[in-house]
């Protein structure tokens, strides 16, 4: 699935996107990325099957972010916490998010677009080289874009040093 999509709106959602507009928006909204795992286990399903559709579901929501004007979203994507799960958990969610980076990099010319900057923060070196080399090419490919910011924190700690 795509980290941007274009929008279609029927014409109900489209109302209701004019009418949400009119009002005051933030111009920042983050989102923790939690609950794929509960959702895996109530629908039967792998924990890679609710990560999975835990970002397609992100996908959206970043796409309604778009569609209504709001110019900067974060996510919380993986805590260094995260990294004291499972081995094979955690290969899964890096294999996702290896997928995920190289898919937005194969739709750079949406990313133009739209003016949408990446921008990646946690401590990187944690993550595989692969990861860090498709990051750091995101980065970089959108450094110039100031239409609307895409702040992922990954790798990321709130707890002091």
């Amino acid at each position: 699935m795509s980290w941007i999509r274009d929008s279609t709106l029927n014409w109900i959602q489209l109302l209701c996107v004019k009418v949400i507009k009119s009002g005051t928006l933030p111009k920042h909204i983050a989102f923790i990325m939690d609950g794929n795992r509960r959702y895996a286990q109530k629908n039967n399903v792998q924990k890679f099957v609710g990560h999975s559709h835990g970002f397609d579901k992100l996908a959206d929501t970043l796409q309604w972010c778009l569609d209504l004007g709001i110019p900067e979203v974060t996510v919380y994507a993986f805590s260094i916490e995260n990294f004291k799960r499972s081995q094979e958990e955690v290969d899964a969610l890096m294999e996702l998010s290896r997928q995920k980076f190289q898919r937005l990099l194969s739709e750079k010319d949406k990313l133009m677009e739209l003016g949408v900057c990446i921008r990646v923060i946690g401590n990187l070196t944690l993550l595989p080289q692969g990861i860090q080399n498709l990051i750091a090419q995101a980065m970089i490919l959108t450094k110039d874009n100031k239409k609307a910011f895409l702040n992922v924190a990954f790798a990321y700690t709130g707890k002091p040093a």
